[in-house]
């Protein structure tokens, strides 16, 4: 049985660009796609009340509207809905343990220069056992491709850059592996980003320790990626290997992309929402949606 792709829907501007993204993925992919809408539900006799059915008729009025505005928009896609009625996060997360991916969306930019994920979006993605990727309200499919020969935004174009972070200390076939794959299926490059560091030094040190941990990091990131060139022929590799903090220089690369991957390492309880400083702020800061991959 295919797992569908998921994606969280609540009418917000958010939500429906993510359930665009979400659709084109589902394409992409050849999978069904499953639209979810959750709400904090009563018992079963409780809601039996008249004056307590509002939230339920809330749920598939906006779901209807959510499938109608999918099918003139992505006709070819497998649809299929479900309200939840549970907490979000709690509805979200075991909703997308049953599919390929789920799709969540982001707020639209702050006044801090990034865009806020919101505490349901945190929380899920703290959770989540399968990828959940982020779009933020108004990321339209020219945005993921290169403009066209008139400088104009254009769909018909090649795809931007995906792009992944890793870490050479700490390598994760998952986070790759995601990674690989939606690059070849849009046929675009791949950027494989990594940063590295010297311990504070002084005078002529530093130039010799930085050509070495630079050389060490170019040789490891080489033969990290030697299988995963053999295993994807096709996909083009575009190294960055720089002194520089992991999360900024992520967050630059997303200029330029049209999704950007980083790992979360699932920790074994339910402790808060923390995701890890990198994927937090990457999370928060790059402009193209973000793909957060749990792993080991």
């Amino acid at each position: 049985m295919l797992r569908p792709v998921v994606v969280g829907v609540d009418g917000s501007p958010e939500s429906l660009a993510a359930a665009d993204w979400a659709a084109a993925e589902a394409l992409r992919r050849g999978l069904p796609l499953r639209l979810v809408h959750a709400w904090e539900g009563l018992s079963s006799d409780a809601s039996s009340l008249p004056e307590l059915e509002a939230p339920r008729h809330r749920a598939g009025r906006l779901l209807r509207a959510a499938m109608d505005r999918l099918d003139e928009r992505h006709p070819q896609v497998r649809l299929s809905a479900e309200q939840i009625a549970r907490p979000a996060p709690d509805a979200l997360v075991t909703a997308g343990a049953e599919g390929e991916l789920l799709v969540l969306g982001s707020r639209a930019f702050s006044g801090l220069g990034g865009f806020m994920a919101g505490s349901v979006a945190l929380t899920t993605v703290a959770h989540a056992t399968r990828p959940v990727v982020l779009v933020r309200a108004g990321r339209s499919a020219e945005d993921d491709h290169l403009p066209g020969e008139d400088r104009r935004p254009s769909a018909r174009t090649p795809y931007r850059d995906v792009v992944v972070g890793v870490d050479l200390a700490h390598p994760c076939d998952e986070v790759l592996a995601f990674a690989f794959e939606s690059a070849a299926l849009r046929c675009a490059p791949l950027r494989v980003v990594h940063s590295w560091h010297v311990p504070y030094a002084q005078g002529a040190a530093v130039a010799r320790m930085s050509a070495v941990a630079g050389q060490a990091a170019e040789q490891g990131l080489d033969g990290m990626l030697r299988p995963w060139r053999e295993k994807h022929p096709t996909v083009r590799i575009r190294e960055l290997v720089e002194n520089g903090r992991p999360a900024q220089m992520l967050q630059d690369a997303s200029q330029e992309a049209c999704l950007v991957v980083v790992g979360r390492r699932v920790r074994p309880a339910r402790l808060g929402t923390h995701t890890g400083p990198v994927a937090h702020a990457v999370m928060h800061h790059a402009r193209c949606p973000v793909a957060v991959v749990p792993h080991e």
